[in-house]
C-alpha cells in the first residue's frame, strides 16, 4: 500500500487560508499556516490520485462461481421426460452439488460471524524531532512503559483508545479488520516552517502528528477526536473506499466525524444527548479556547466572526450545499450535511450514539453494494435499508426523518 498517496489531514484548507490571511496573528503565526496549507493541499491531491488508483487496484472480485445454468433450469432437466436419463442423472447431480456448496459457504460464513476476532493491538510511536523524518526515531512500541514526552504518550494512548473503541463496539480488529499495527509519528514539521504543524494526517498506513503553531493550534496529539477522525479515514479505506470528491468526499470526510463524535462519547460514557457534538474544541491553543472546528448538532456555528478563522462555512441543509471545486469539491465543508443527518439519527433514535445509529452507520460503511462515488441519497437509502434490517420499521422511520431534515431525502 502506497501509504505516502493517501494522506488526509484533520485542519480544512479553509481555515489555513483564514489564517495565514489575518492580520490578527504574528507573521510567524501566518507563515506556519501558509506552509501548513501547502503540504495540505499537495497531500490532498495525491490522495485523490492515490485512492482512484487504490480502489481499481482493490476492485471487488467477482462473487464466487455458482454455475452458469440456474438452479431452476437443472431442475427442469432433472425432471424432464424428454431428456435422457444420463442428462437427467447429471443434471440432478449438478443441482445436489451447487446445494452443497451453498450450505457449506453459508454455514462457513455464519461460523465467521459468530467467532469472536482476537484482540490484536499493537503500537508503535516515532519522534520525527521537528522534522520530516518519518519512521526513524523509535520512541515506544506496544507494551513499554510511559516516557517523559507528552505527545509520544499522547499518541500512544489515544492510539489504544481508538482501537478500543472499535473492538468493543463493532468488533473491528484494528483499522483493516486484520489487526494492523498502529503507528504514530510525532513532532513532525515541514522543512523551513517557522513554527510547529498545524495538521496532522493518515496516509494510508500510518498517523503524523504537528505540534502546532502554539498561538492558534496546540499538539496534535492532544485531541482523541483527531486520532478518531483520522483512523476512520482508513477503516473507510478499507470498507466502503468513498471516493476524495464532491459527495463521496465529504461522505468520507462525514464518517470521520461522526466516528470521532462516537469515540469520545464512548470514552467519556455520554448519551447522544449529553454529548456536545463538536470536534477540535480541545486542538485550539489555551488561547484561543472558546469555538471549536465543525459541529455536527449545527453545522455553520461552530464559530462565528471570529477576527482569525471568520465564520463556520459548514451547511446544516441542501440548500446551502456548496458547489466549488475548492477543497476536492468542498469536501470539508458539505460534510456538515450528513453530519447533522447522523446527529438527528442518533438523537431520535436516543441512548448511546454508537448502540443504534452508530450500528447503522457502520453496517452502511461496510455494505459491499455502496458506490466509491457514492451520493448523499444513495448513502442515505443504505441507511435506512440498514436501519430496516437491525431494528426494524420504526427505527428506519427515524432514520427517513433524519435525511428529510437536511433535504437529502424529500
Amino acid at each position: 500500500m502506497a501509504g505516502s498517496h493517501r494522506r488526509c489531514c484533520f485542519i480544512a484548507p479553509h481555515i489555513l487560508e483564514a489564517i495565514a490571511a489575518s492580520e490578527a496573528v504574528t507573521r510567524e503565526v501566518r507563515e506556519a499556516a501558509q506552509k501548513s496549507l501547502d503540504t495540505t493541499k499537495s497531500v490532498l491531491v495525491n490522495r485523490k490520485v492515490g485512492i482512484a488508483a487504490a480502489n481499481a487496484a482493490a476492485a471487488p472480485s467477482p462473487p464466487p462461481h455458482h454455475g452458469i445454468v440456474p438452479p431452476h433450469v437443472l431442475q427442469s432437466i432433472s425432471s424432464s421426460e424428454t431428456a435422457g436419463p444420463v442428462a437427467r442423472a447429471s443434471a440432478q447431480q449438478t443441482l445436489l452439488s451447487s446445494k452443497a456448496v451453498k450450505d457449506a459457504r453459508a454455514a462457513h460464513e455464519e461460523s465467521a460471524a459468530a467467532a469472536p476476532l482476537p484482540r490484536q493491538l499493537s503500537r508503535k510511536i516515532y519522534d520525527c524531532k521537528e522534522s520530516e523524518e518519518l519512521l526513524t526515531n523509535m520512541a515506544r512500541g506496544e507494551g513499554s512503559a510511559r516516557i517523559s514526552d507528552r505527545s509520544i504518550n499522547n499518541a500512544y494512548d489515544g492510539l489504544g483508545i481508538v482501537y478500543d473503541f472499535y473492538y468493543n463496539v463493532f468488533g473491528r480488529n484494528s483499522v483493516d479488520n486484520k489487526g494492523l499495527e498502529l503507528i504514530g509519528n510525532v513532532h513532525y514539521q515541514p522543512d523551513d516552517a517557522p513554527a510547529g504543524y498545524d495538521n496532522a494526517y493518515w496516509d494510508g498506513g500510518q498517523m503524523v502528528f504537528g505540534d502546532g503553531d502554539g498561538e492558534i493550534f496546540g499538539d496534535f496529539t492532544d485531541s482523541l477526536d483527531v486520532l478518531a477522525h483520522e483512523l476512520t479515514h482508513g477503516v473507510t479505506q478499507y470498507t466502503a473506499k468513498l471516493e476524495y470528491e464532491d459527495q463521496a468526499g465529504a461522505l468520507n470526510e462525514s464518517m470521520s466525524d461522526v466516528f470521532a463524535c462516537m469515540c469520545e462519547q464512548w470514552w467519556f460514557g455520554q448519551t447522544a444527548d449529553e454529548g456536545d457534538w463538536l470536534l477540535g474544541q480541545g486542538l485550539l491553543s489555551m488561547l484561543r479556547r472558546g469555538p471549536a472546528l465543525r459541529s455536527l448538532k449545527a453545522p455553520g456555528t461552530a464559530y462565528r466572526n471570529d477576527p482569525i478563522l471568520g465564520t463556520d462555512p459548514q451547511p446544516s441543509h441542501m440548500s446551502g450545499f456548496v458547489k466549488t471545486s475548492d477543497d476536492s469539491g468542498g469536501v470539508h465543508v458539505n460534510s456538515g450535511i450528513p453530519n447533522r443527518a447522523f446527529y438527528l439519527a442518533a438523537t431520535g433514535l436516543g441512548g448511546f450514539s454508537w448502540d443504534k445509529a452508530g450500528q447503522i452507520w457502520y453496517k452502511t460503511l461496510n455494505d459491499p453494494t455502496i458506490p466509491t462515488k457514492c451520493t448523499f441519497k444513495e448513502f442515505a437509502d443504505l441507511t435506512i435499508k440498514q436501519a430496516i434490517a437491525l431494528y426494524g420499521a420504526g427505527a428506519a422511520t427515524t432514520v427517513r426523518s433524519a435525511w428529510v431534515g437536511v433535504g437529502v431525502l424529500p
